[in-house]
């Protein structure tokens, strides 16, 4: 029987999800591969991977997949690492640059200008080069460890789940571990991959875990430990919960609404197959 193939996201945020992965004996259990948020769901979507952590956008775009419950990477605040940076104010915004590394964010940008801070704006997809981008566009959109290393002093800027939070209410889910049915059916895997998930999570939360992924990160970053620290324990939220879950369902429903997004299926969780509509 095969090892089922993991594509995980080679960002800060998803340091402790892969853990045991990386630190623990579940390593040897599966084949991980390291991609970007949107590569990731095409090699799900292409048969390439059977578990991903997928960007939120992509559950409503690929077929037949199942959702490990109880793990995501969200947040309850300002997350930091998804900004819409600018040399003009908001309002002098005409044209934006959008990271092709993202899903998620893409049609969160386009939510929340559709919505709160009006339309008629202009999206082109780029690489995420914020000096080029910001050549020919009045904004830019850049996710992850780039959006981190930002010097925010420099531009005007958005944290997107800032916003979302600001007019929603809600949290906000950028990602979730997702597997495709057939891989399931195919490999027959009598592992609890839920359980398997959640540990390698809580165990990259534990003391000694974010004091070796702050250690490898801050320099890998240029940034100061303390801030990889806060931003793993504050910005980001890793719990796909009741809360997390409503603002997931409102993303879909706005998405949808304007055009960013196909409807999105039921969430299917494994195991426990709960559906939320």
């Amino acid at each position: 029987m095969r090892l089922l193939r993991i594509s995980a996201i080679s960002y800060l945020n998803t340091a402790p999800l892969m853990w045991d992965f990386e630190h623990g004996n579940a390593g040897r259990e599966f084949d991980i591969s390291y991609t970007l948020p949107s590569a990731c769901a095409r090699a799900l979507q292409a048969g390439n991977a059977d578990i991903g952590i997928i960007p939120a956008a992509a559950y409503a775009q690929i077929p037949e997949l199942t959702v490990l419950p109880g793990v995501a990477i969200a947040s309850r605040q300002p997350v930091r690492s998804i900004l819409l940076v600018s040399r003009v104010p908001l309002e002098k915004i005409r044209a934006v640059a959008l990271d092709t590394s993202s899903m998620t964010s893409v049609a969160l940008t386009k939510i929340l200008f559709e919505k709160w801070l009006g339309g008629g704006r202009t999206f082109t997809p780029m690489s995420p080069d914020i000096e080029t981008m910001l050549t020919a566009h009045d904004a830019a959109l850049v996710i992850g460890d780039p959006a981190l290393q930002i010097d925010r002093s420099r531009y005007f800027t958005l944290d997107l789940a800032e916003e979302w939070i600001r007019y929603t209410g809600k949290p906000f889910v950028f990602a979730f571990w997702a597997v495709r049915q057939q891989a399931l059916r195919e490999t027959a895997s009598s592992q609890d991959l839920a359980a398997v998930f959640q540990q390698s999570r809580d165990h990259g939360l534990e003391p000694a875990g974010l004091d070796q992924i702050t250690r490898e990160w801050g320099p890998r970053l240029g940034l100061k430990e303390a801030d990889v620290r806060s931003y793993l324990t504050e910005s980001i939220y890793y719990h796909l919960d009741a809360a997390c879950l409503e603002g997931l369902q409102l993303f879909y429903r706005y998405a949808a609404e304007i055009g960013a997004l196909p409807t999105a299926p039921k969430i299917i969780f494994l195991d426990v197959k709960a559906c939320i509509a």
